[in-house]
């Protein structure tokens, strides 16, 4: 399903400054269009809503701007006008177009970037010009669904790969158009710097100084988050929430760990992968709402999870949820391994209740957006009495294998339907409208984390 924020106006196309001048830029753009600018633009200001600080090593956004293909704000943000510009740029390189960035693509962008510097636009090699992305092109002029919440500023840390030659500022302002207010525009500014890692950290220390005062901070940190990067720690010390998603670990058990430690400092952190969880926490609880169920719920004892191949994050922090809750305490760990790559974790339950869990990772020809998503689960118990059967499945997974698992229960069987907002620029456009600590996720966590120690000491 797409977006439905609104259509976007650029009201300052992202310009190069010093970074001395950064304020003074800003500045002089809201005092030009308080007024309605010179009568053919609607009067225009900041929205006071919050900051945002988004760091993000991955460079695909900046090369596409680079190379003409994006003339969006370099936000970090993978929203519709990125994707756009992605499958443009594919196209005009001749690879395989998919919309998302790879190593093939970030290559191929790389090697077209180092040939345009110092020129106008590439030649496509046929005497041609590359095509440039306009904001409506491939029907993808809706707004990222950041803008949308109409953000106050989000500064943009980009590190990029090769020599230090100091920090790149750039400013723009965009301005979502809202039919109830025509004859205004609330609008977001942006701030990009763009260098070499080492020169992105010789710079950290004024980044606090550009973050609105008096209003929410957040960090949005597309990385691992380590206490020890002296960039990570000046900023979420700056800042009230601290904003990670999990899908994109590459070593997803030492990752969680790290997010556990950081948790268990005190600092304040929202996990856009755990909100990926909701559907199925909602639908397990609903599974024994019915009066005539309820009781059941002590009796699980035996739990299956299916998911997809590649980040084991979503089903860890399911399991942590689910022994949170029901007061299971993890004491063994067994790797199977084999095809589905099968781990058994062992809980002790109230009244010394045995509890198994077999968490599987199903090799899938069609891998969606989010790495690691939950295909199905099955909850049970020994006790052939206790009416607590229950499976739940993804649209895409089906139930085949949990039905399968046949059993002297009946189950009840729902399917997980996916919503929209999966992506992250859509659950990042809800998570800045909330901040502060979600005790849910930190006791789910400490679950988590005691789970991924035992398998350490495995």
């Amino acid at each position: 399903m797409a977006t439905t924020s609104a259509p976007i106006v650029s009201l300052q196309a992202p310009k190069d400054v010093s970074i001395a001048e950064i304020e003074t830029e800003l500045s002089q753009i809201w005092q030009s269009y308080s007024a309605g600018g010179d009568g053919a633009f609607p009067a225009a200001t900041r929205a006071a809503t919050f900051s945002l600080v988004v760091y993000e090593p991955e460079e695909s956004q900046q090369l596409l701007a680079t190379l003409g293909f994006y003339t969006g704000p370099v936000d970090g943000i993978d929203g519709p006008r990125t994707v756009a510009a992605l499958e443009a740029a594919q196209k005009a390189f001749g690879l395989s177009v998919s919309g998302k960035s790879n190593p093939e693509t970030l290559a191929k962008l790389r090697e077209e970037a180092a040939k345009k510097r110092g020129q106008t636009i590439t030649a496509d090699g046929n005497g041609g010009t590359l095509p440039q992305y306009a904001l409506d092109a491939s029907g993808a002029g809706v707004a990222d669904a950041i803008a949308a919440t109409n953000p106050c500023r989000i500064i943009a840390l980009c590190p990029t790969a090769g020599e230090d030659e100091g920090v790149i500022a750039q400013v723009s302002a965009y301005c979502p158009i809202q039919k109830q207010t025509r004859t205004s525009l609330i609008c977001c500014e942006y701030i990009t710097l763009r260098g070499a890692e080492v020169a992105i950290e010789r710079v950290g220390g004024m980044i606090p100084a550009l973050l609105i005062s008096e209003l929410p901070k957040f960090l949005w940190w597309k990385a691992t988050p380590d206490a020890e990067n002296s960039l990570f720690k000046r900023l979420a010390e700056t800042c009230n929430s601290v904003i990670i998603d999990s899908s994109l670990c590459h070593d997803p058990e030492a990752d969680l760990l790290k997010v556990q430690n950081l948790l268990e400092s005190g600092l304040p952190i929202a996990d856009l992968n755990w909100r990926r969880l909701a559907a199925w926490q909602e639908l397990t609880a609903e599974a024994f709402d019915p009066p005539e169920r309820r009781a059941y719920v002590k009796e699980v004892d035996r739990v299956t999870i299916d998911y997809e191949k590649g980040n084991t994050t979503q089903a860890l922090m399911y399991l942590g949820w689910l022994a949170s809750r029901l007061q299971w305490h993890p004491v063994s760990y067994e790797q199977e391994g084999g095809d589905y790559d099968i781990k058994r974790i062992r809980f002790t339950g109230p009244d010394d209740r045995d509890v198994q869990v077999e968490l599987a990772a199903i090799p899938t020809a069609d891998v969606g957006d989010i790495v690691g998503d939950l295909i199905a689960l099955r909850l049970t118990s020994t006790n052939i009495n206790a009416d607590c059967c229950t499976v739940l499945c993804s649209e895409t997974g089906g139930c085949m294998r949990m039905e399968a698992g046949g059993g002297a229960q009946s189950c009840r069987i729902q399917q997980v339907t996916s919503l929209f907002d999966q992506k992250a620029e859509n659950l990042l456009g809800q998570q800045l409208q909330r901040w502060g600590r979600d005790r849910l996720y930190e006791e789910s966590m400490a679950v988590t984390a005691a789970i991924i120690k035992l398998a350490n000491r495995e």
